[in-house]
């Protein structure tokens, strides 16, 4: 069988009812881009080393099937959520005003999706640096300003390696393809 699922309840000392957990377990040879976790504690046992597991907390009273199709594919939000919130500080714009709130959340949230395009189309690297990573790579960088021959020129203070890497960055051809006019 490719998919099997499980479900139980499951009660923490700290909280005041159960709740519903559904375990997935998925065959990795018939289902290729399974997700989930591989239970690297049981390795040396044939059942466990060939599947990939993951687990679901959910109140909603849907069938387990159901349940994994609706959160199979949101497992990443939290770590974006977190991310919104610890480097863009999008829990930190209590306004006294609703409308200056809905605007600083707009604007901090415009700023995560450029960045997002920015980490897209200009970095392009396998994993996603979060922006405290970029800020110190990128954007926190000491320079100077000094003037040569009547020219000003800016002294930027890296290392040759980073410095190679940072120019590869600014000399990168950037093509994102517009939309045309109407």
């Amino acid at each position: 069988m490719a998919l099997k699922y499980v479900k139980k309840t499951y009660k923490s000392d700290k909280w005041e009812k159960e709740r519903r957990l559904i375990i997935v377990r998925q065959k990795i040879s018939v289902r290729r881009q399974a997700t989930g976790k591989t239970l690297f504690l049981f390795d040396d046992q044939e059942e466990y080393r060939n599947y990939r597991y993951s687990a679901y907390f959910t109140n909603i009273d849907l069938a387990p099937a159901e349940v994994w199709r609706l959160y199979r594919g949101r497992g990443d939000a939290e770590n974006r959520i977190k991310e919104i919130k610890y480097d863009f500080g999008f829990d930190a714009f209590n306004m006294k005003d609703f409308w200056a709130t809905e605007a600083a959340l707009i604007f901090v949230t415009l700023a995560y999706n450029l960045m997002s395009i920015f980490r897209l189309f200009v970095l392009q690297e396998k994993t996603q640096k979060t922006l405290s990573t970029l800020r110190f790579r990128v954007f926190a960088i000491g320079a100077y300003f000094q003037k040569i021959n009547g020219n000003l020129v800016l002294n930027i203070a890296l290392t040759k390696k980073r410095r190679r890497w940072f120019e590869d960055l600014w000399n990168y051809p950037l093509k994102i393809p517009l939309i045309p006019n109407a």
